[in-house]
């Protein structure tokens, strides 16, 4: 039985299909900032940024099918994609910081993974933007899952 009004319910349901229009938005833009530098600007591209690509690239697709209709679930599917890609990504973030030693390196072929293809305004490389993407795609689904509707 649910005790919440239906204002209280309304006003949750709209407040998480937000949060999780906004984490679209955010995927979004990511895919189209990476398919920008690639095949536009034609930057190389990692073996890691490949690996971040592959669990950037399906958010976009799969948060939509969470929006219309509204769909509490979406969460959970798209909440192991985040993560793992954020883990990948704050990995290449080590990586070019110099913080992973030489041995764990995975980029042995094509492109170094530790080479800064990018650096604007001193510090802002391509895996800081994917680090902050995911982490921002994680924290709003987090709050869709507290403040959504039970």
């Amino acid at each position: 039985m649910n005790t919440m009004q239906p204002s209280a319910r309304t006003y949750n349901e709209t407040t998480a299909w937000t949060l999780i229009f906004s984490a679209w938005l955010v995927a979004g833009a990511s895919t189209l900032g990476a398919l920008f530098l690639g095949e536009v600007m034609q930057l190389p591209t990692c073996v890691l940024c490949w690996y971040q690509r592959i669990f950037m690239f399906p958010l976009v697709l799969i948060l939509p099918l969470g929006l219309f209709p509204y769909d509490r679930k979406v969460v959970r599917y798209a909440l192991p994609l985040a993560v793992i890609g954020g883990l990948i990504a704050f990995f290449h973030l080590l990586l070019i910081a110099g913080m992973i030693p030489e041995g764990l390196k995975p980029c042995t072929q094509g492109v170094p993974c530790s080479e800064k293809v990018i650096e604007w305004f001193g510090f802002v490389t391509i895996p800081l933007l994917s680090s902050i993407a995911f982490s921002a795609i994680i924290v709003l689904f987090v709050l869709t899952y507290f403040r959504g509707p039970k």
